[in-house]
């Protein structure tokens, strides 16, 4: 009753493959989108934004951009948080060498850093793929941690050897430093992340996205069909690349104000390899699904147990957090492989035809 598409007539090609093709997706974002840039900032606390807001939107940024590799192309990669770290590293020497420059402008062009590393690790690609792939991208992830250990240049020797973010303004506002409020950090990265993802949808449902899941079908039909594998496999890693990159210096810039080499270790990679996983292969959507689960699950616990009488270490949820996020990859695995994505499609789907089950 509520959602249905009876009386929603389209009249054109460009309206029957849209993104949104009923009223009521596109009612949704809208209302999704009013109460993140508007309802949130003007009446949610500081711990609303600081602890839950801000790092979700930044870990659904570089699920996405996993995504793009994993889901749409089909290219196994270990090494997230490295990407994630070089657009962190380059995002702080730029704005140190160029203090008078937006940081947003540096925020985004740390991404293309990222890429040009990625470029770099997915030249094997073309010869090797799945497990063998996967221990390149691991190799990516454990030599670029070691560059941010060995290499102070990174960090303007400084001797803590750690990435200290200065303060730097947006028209006047502070946005990053100790002085930045919770409100200016959260609407730059919401904004930032808005952006990026209309432009990974506008990929994905273009012809460099059909190009990348006819890789991921099958690469070698994809070649016969005329499609180029190493140019083609090499843009998802720049892509992908890229969007990890600026998730990095969002994750050092916005959220923590400082970061050391142990923020892009592998349990990084690994953890938002299991957004991926969970939130579903190959959906935009399934990337905040993801997100939001895996990394408001122990938010939520530390909530929950205290609430029903349950007085728990954080260490002890920390293994809760491991069991339950395990039983789920394990379950989607075997029960729906798609992930929450498709739960969410296939409830759509039962709201179409409802009450009828046909």
């Amino acid at each position: 009753m509520f959602y249905r598409e009876a009386g929603q007539f389209k009249t054109s090609y460009a309206a029957d493959m849209a993104v949104f093709p009923l009223r009521e997706d596109r009612i949704g974002l809208a209302a999704i989108l009013f109460v993140a840039a508007v309802v949130i900032p003007l009446f949610g606390s500081g711990f609303l934004l600081n602890v839950v807001m801000i790092p979700f939107l930044i870990f659904a940024l570089a699920a996405i951009g996993l995504n793009i590799l994993v889901g749409y192309t089909g290219l196994l990669s270990l090494g997230t948080a490295g990407f994630m770290g070089v657009g962190a590293y380059a995002c702080y020497k730029l704005t140190s060498v160029f203090p008078g420059v937006n940081i947003v402008v540096w925020v985004l062009a740390s991404g293309f850093f990222a890429s040009a590393v990625g470029v770099f690790f997915g030249l094997p690609s073309l010869r090797i793929k799945g497990f063998y792939l996967a221990v390149a991208t691991l190799a990516a992830q454990f030599f670029l941690s070691w560059c941010f250990i060995r290499i102070p240049w990174l960090v303007n020797y400084n001797i803590s050897g750690a990435i200290e973010v200065p303060t730097r303004t947006l028209f006047g506002v502070p946005v990053t430093g100790p002085n930045a409020s919770p409100e200016t950090r959260y609407l730059v990265v919401l904004a930032v992340v808005a952006f990026l993802t209309w432009i990974a949808s506008n990929l994905v449902h273009g012809r460099i996205g059909r190009m990348w899941m006819a890789v991921r079908d099958m690469d070698i039909a994809a070649e016969l069909i005329g499609i180029r594998l190493l140019p083609t496999k090499l843009l998802a890693f720049a892509v992908s690349s890229y969007f990890c990159g600026v998730a990095g210096a969002l994750l050092v810039f916005l959220w923590y104000g400082s970061a050391e080499p142990d923020v892009f270790g592998i349990d990084q990679s690994f953890l938002i390899l299991f957004m991926v996983i969970i939130g579903g292969l190959g959906s935009l959507l399934g990337s905040f699904l993801g997100a939001g689960l895996i990394y408001l699950l122990p938010i939520g616990l530390r909530a929950f147990l205290p609430a029903i009488g349950i007085d728990v270490q954080p260490s002890t949820i920390e293994h809760i957090q491991f069991l339950i996020v395990g039983s789920l990859i394990i379950g989607f695995l075997i029960a729906e492989p798609h992930g929450l994505a498709r739960l969410w499609q296939t409830a759509k789907q039962k709201l179409r035809v409802w009450p009828f089950p046909y």
